[in-house]
């Protein structure tokens, strides 16, 4: 199984990614696709379509706040039945009103809320400070320097992954995981064999070293290329 993250991950360099879809199929077993992305659904599948992206097996969106199966890519109850308990997303944006530098991002759906910060690192540790003084239930991430994602607690890639390999493929799955930014870092962690591409945001470039964790030198799809070979390279002569 291949767990990715989309933009800057599986996508970002059509030429690698078109050589690793070529050798997912030439492979003498399946590798089912696991995307987990920051985009909500309707963006994510247009992202699906417009780069030809093989169809995934599990769809994870919204920063693993929602989990999407089957053929039609329908939602799973249980994940969102969990992601509802506690979630306050107006007291969430009542807060964040309060700080001039911190944007509200518009998404279709409260499943998380998000927002944009230029250029000031203080805001987005007071306004961290400002949800748990509120007593607001919730998970803070910030990434790329200029992104916040507050999620339900107990979601994020990492736990929606989490739960994807035990609902839907087993703990016995061989799995490679895969990432460029700070909201991948709870997946690349969870102690699967994980993969930073090379072009990796700096918070993840400088991640500490794992055995478990291979740093890429190619970037993009080139990079799960690289790290699937040095994790399950021998796999195929076995067949």
């Amino acid at each position: 199984m291949l767990a990715t993250d989309l933009d800057g991950t599986l996508v970002g360099d059509p030429t690698a990614l078109k050589e690793l879809i070529g050798y997912y199929e030439g492979l003498p077993y399946e590798v089912n696709l696991v995307y987990i992305t920051g985009r909500y659904r309707s963006s994510a599948l247009s992202l699906i379509q417009s780069e030809g992206l093989p169809k995934p097996t599990v769809l994870v969106t919204d920063v693993g706040t929602s989990i999407y199966t089957g053929s039609e890519m329908d939602l799973d109850k249980e994940w969102e039945g969990m992601m509802k308990r506690n979630w306050e997303p107006e007291a969430i944006r009542e807060v964040a009103s309060r700080f001039p530098s911190i944007s509200l991002q518009q998404l279709p759906d409260d499943r998380r809320v998000s927002f944009e910060v230029k250029d000031d690192p203080e805001a987005v540790e007071d306004f961290k400070l400002a949800l748990d003084e509120a007593g607001i239930t919730h998970k803070f991430i910030y990434s790329s320097g200029r992104d916040i994602d507050i999620l339900p607690k107990g979601s994020g890639k990492g736990q929606a992954l989490h739960y994807v390999v035990e609902k839907y493929a087993g703990i016995e799955t061989k799995i490679l995981v895969a990432g460029d930014s700070g909201n991948d870092l709870d997946m690349l962690t969870l102690g699967y064999p994980s993969v930073i591409v090379a072009n990796a945001q700096k918070e993840l470039a400088e991640c500490k070293e794992n055995p478990k964790i291979f740093h890429a030198t190619k970037d993009c799809a080139g990079g799960i290329h690289e790290a699937w070979l040095h994790f399950y390279g021998e796999m195929a002569k076995q067949f």
